[in-house]
């Protein structure tokens, strides 16, 4: 049989892949069009504009029904004015309610919803090619803004993300784009929900970027910033162009306040992962003690948590308000303590018992109490140097944030996004970076990861049953080809290149070291220049990609390879630093048959 009667008789949907789509469908299909990836980007910012739009109706319309209030951590201690004779003992019942809701419901029918989200599509990005249930978007709606009306002590940011990116999840399967486009998408759909939440499109993007997809592109992020600003302009439409807090203006009058701000940078840190540990520490001690079914799990749990509204009403469901407060310098550094140690226990007792919600706000709200009282002592000593209390709750936000997430860029970008201050980037920025960099040495994980590797899952490693990525480089690596001499004249090493089967070839300086690689599409892009400046000589095209050494999993050597320009990158030894062999595509798939086999 011929190869068109084959293709023929091909069912119709094996024919539709765009790379078999001939020019002029190139051009009008949505999954290889150049156009495609920006129109889908729109389109998600625009359904995750709508759905933080529902969110927080869903949320004020619960926190009205269990609380009386739109929001009761602005009239801590205060009745429900539908159960007056109750008075302030309402909050005990309030979370079993929510609870008998939202347990079945994510029990039920996506029980990926429970927890605070960021994680699950981290993973989806990382090892399932985007794929997120499209009922995920409905059921995390629900439940988070159950957990979060009925006193949940937790955050919408990230419900919001996983709500984008499951949206964006199926819009993506619809339109039946590859798997590099889909997880682009994902990540818009956290861009946008982010930028919609916090009336911040830059920390949006950011947020996708750096936890999200963890790397930078220019179509990343062109992506990215189209479904951001989508988002930013209906939830301006709906919520109006204000930030989500009101903060006084801040300036840096000492120098000596930088020794302050960076001194609290580590403080910070060791909040931000004392707070990561402690959230798991209380899951494992809510999984030891319950023994019934898991539906009914938030609703005794609800008990519990109940207890510690009651002692501390502040904690009731995000918290905003009382955050407000603290930047504004409204509590005793004795009572800033009290609510910082009482947000850790709420929100650890809300994500343990089941709830859903984010860790985000929390840190933030946790980082701006540990900030506020730092800034009242310093204060107290140094009253002529030490400046605003405020400004310290401010840095103290991105810090913990920082510090749990590891993700500055969007800690410095949304901090000064809600304040507008350029004066306070300075020791923000440098309080940030020390939190990171401490949080690094302290902790392997961040308050994400750490969930992950709890339920045995390394995003930078192999997925479950992977035939690809368990094995050792140096298991599957090919001989090093001849590498080029540094004073190779290109001519000849385009001749080299074209003989060789590799896209790419390993470069030698005069004295036989390593130099890095030099790529085909680099000396074609020298020969078809013509200029005087243009280079003459393979060493002055040669660059070091990222190393991959023998002894790393295939997993995290892939990362690399398929960064690469060329079609292999050179395996090098760990202790010394010089090329071994050399990792490509092919060898790679030789794992899934290795020969003997």
């Amino acid at each position: 049989m011929s190869a068109i009667q084959t293709a023929k008789n091909r069912p119709a949907a094996a024919q539709k892949t765009p790379i078999g789509l001939p020019p002029s469908r190139r051009l009008t299909d949505p999954r290889s069009a150049p156009w495609g990836l920006p129109v889908l980007a729109v389109v998600v910012g625009a359904g995750a504009g709508a759905g933080s739009i529902v969110f927080r109706w869903c949320i004020t319309t619960f926190t009205h029904l269990f609380s009386g209030h739109g929001d009761y951590a602005a009239s801590p201690g205060s009745g429900n004015p539908h159960v007056p004779w109750l008075g302030p003992y309402f909050v005990l019942i309030a979370p079993v309610l929510g609870g008998l809701l939202y347990g079945p419901l994510v029990y039920r029918f996506a029980r990926e919803a429970r927890g605070h989200g960021v994680p699950e599509v981290m993973v989806a990005v990382a090892q399932r090619g985007g794929r997120i249930s499209p009922k995920v978007a409905v059921v995390k709606t629900l439940a988070s803004a159950l957990t979060i009306g009925s006193g949940g002590s937790v955050g919408r940011e990230g419900p919001i993300v996983q709500i984008g990116s499951a949206l964006g999840s199926t819009l993506g399967r619809l339109a039946k784009v590859p798997e590099g486009r889909m997880k682009l998408l994902v990540a818009c759909g956290a861009a946008g929900g982010i930028a919609a939440t916090f009336n911040a499109p830059l920390a949006g993007v950011f947020f996708a970027m750096e936890l999200i997809l963890g790397t930078f592109s220019t179509e990343a992020f062109g992506a990215a910033v189209l479904a951001s600003v989508t988002s930013s302009v209906i939830g301006r439409a709906a919520f109006g162009d204000v930030a989500f807090l009101s903060l006084p203006d801040f300036h840096v009058d000492h120098l000596a306040q930088y020794g302050l701000f960076a001194a609290l940078g580590v403080v910070a840190a060791l909040v931000g992962v004392g707070f990561s540990r402690f959230l798991y520490l209380i899951e494992d001690a809510c999984d030891w003690l319950w023994r019934g079914p898991e539906w009914l799990r938030p609703a005794v749990g609800g008990l519990a948590l109940g207890l510690v509204l009651l002692a501390l009403p502040e904690m009731y469901g995000v918290g905003y308000p009382v955050l407000q407060k603290a930047t504004e310098g409204g509590y005793a550094v004795a009572f800033l303590l009290l609510l910082l140690a009482g947000k850790m226990l709420a929100t650890s007792l809300t994500i343990g018992i089941g709830g859903s919600g984010g860790v985000f706000a929390p840190s933030l709200f946790i980082g701006a109490m540990l900030g506020a009282a730092y800034g009242t002592g310093a204060h107290d000593l140094l009253p002529g140097t030490a400046g605003a209390v405020g400004a310290y709750a401010l840095v103290g936000m991105g810090a913990v944030f920082a510090g749990a997430s590891r993700a500055p860029i969007t800690a410095v970008v949304i901090l000064f996004e809600l304040t507008g201050e350029y004066s306070i980037i300075l020791p923000l920025m440098l309080a940030i970076v020390l939190a990171t960099a401490t949080s690094r040495l302290l902790s392997r994980d961040t308050v994400y990861t750490l969930k992950l590797r709890r339920r045995g899952i390394d995003i930078e490693g192999p997925a479950r049953g992977a035939r690809i990525g368990a094995q050792r480089v140096d298991a599957v690596m090919e001989p090093l080809p001849s590498p080029l001499s540094w004073s190779t004249p290109l001519s000849d090493a385009a001749d080299l290149l074209s003989l060789s089967g590799h896209g790419a070839l390993p470069v030698a300086d005069e004295a036989g070291a390593y130099a890095g690689v030099v790529t085909a599409q680099a000396v074609a892009e020298a020969l078809a220049e013509q200029s005087d400046a243009v280079p003459t000589r393979v060493g002055q095209l040669a660059e070091r990609p990222a190393p991959v050494t023998a002894d790393q999993s295939l997993a995290q050597a892939l990362n690399t390879l398929l960064a690469a320009a060329g079609t292999g990158v050179p395996v090098l030894d760990h202790a010394h630093g010089e090329p071994v062999g050399w990792l490509s595509h092919q060898s790679a798939l030789r794992a899934v048959h290795p020969a003997g086999a």
